[in-house]
């Protein structure tokens, strides 16, 4: 293993450049390999996780459910708020921030982003969850994607740029989730459930995310800094991949749904009408047949 991963980053090292030794030791980001395992395992438990479920009842997971969604929103607020707090002790710019220049506010910025990259691990388990749930459907190619590309995404980021302009997309992801684990908490609490509505504007606010990220990274291609550009390039390439599913998801899931419950309403309309255009005829019937037979 010791050998394996001394190759990795012999590679890694040639490919990339020399890592930011302010991390250097830290838990996780020493070595590739245990972050490419979680993913691998991730992977397999997505593949075989249903399969196992298949002929077994589903696990409730209520109160752990609300557990674990009132951690992650604690732990998405706290990010904000210390990334926030960091970016204005910082002075950070918005256009193109370098990874050297903050001062105390970047190692500040750095300890929040591990922190950033370890929640990533443990959001495999709303995953697992679902798998444990038997909510199948929850699984699609833009859930399995996004987790298992985001935590060995962040791998790289804390080790060759974990400050500078790095901070735009984690900042807003993390207010996002701090919506996002909210809803899902309340909604584990069935009586909760009637009085949660904005599901659907958390999907566009991760859509606005995404806008607002390309367009902050691509500033600092227009108007560059000490920041690589080649993880700017990145960025927006990734961000698009994500615009585009969760474009997917939201139509799928909220349009197509919105015409689908029109056409039931107009059909149940048309049923309605008909309903009670045939009652008459038969009243007219009635009155028609009882004079005939008075006659």
């Amino acid at each position: 293993m010791e050998l394996m991963d001394k190759t990795i980053n012999s590679y890694f090292d040639v490919w990339l450049g020399p890592r930011d030794p302010r991390v250097k030791g830290w838990l996780l980001l020493e070595n590739y390999t245990p972050t490419f395992i979680f993913s691998v395992l991730y992977l397999l438990i997505v593949w075989l996780g249903p399969k196992y479920m298949r002929n077994k009842q589903p696990f409730s997971c209520r109160g752990i459910l609300v557990i674990y969604n009132l951690g992650l929103t604690l732990l998405s607020l706290y990010m904000f708020y210390e990334l926030v707090t960091g970016v204005l002790e910082g002075g950070y710019s918005f256009f193109c921030q370098d990874t050297h220049s903050g001062g105390e506010a970047d190692m500040k910025i750095i300890r929040v982003l591990w922190w950033y990259y370890f929640s990533k691990l443990i959001e495999f388990m709303d995953t697992f969850f679902f798998i444990l749930r038997k909510n199948n459907h929850q699984i699609t190619v833009l859930h399995v994607y996004h987790h298992a590309t985001m935590l060995n995404i962040w791998w790289f980021v804390m080790n060759w740029v974990p400050c500078g302009h790095s901070y735009f997309g984690a900042t807003l992801n993390s207010f996002i989730h701090v919506l996002m684990y909210s809803y899902y908490g309340l909604s584990a609490v069935p009586a909760m459930r009637p009085y949660l509505w904005w599901k659907k504007y958390i999907t566009q606010g991760q859509l606005i995310q995404f806008v607002l990220t390309i367009f902050q990274t691509s500033c600092g291609v227009v108007w560059p800094c000490a920041f690589p550009q080649g993880w700017l390039y990145f960025q927006i390439s990734y961000m698009i991949s994500l615009i585009i599913l969760f474009t997917n998801f939201y139509i799928q899931t909220y349009n197509k749904k919105a015409s689908s419950r029109r056409k039931e309403y107009q059909n149940g309309s048309t049923a309605i009408a008909n309903g009670y255009t045939n009652s008459f005829s038969s009243l007219e019937n009635n009155v028609k047949q009882r004079k005939q037979r008075k006659d």
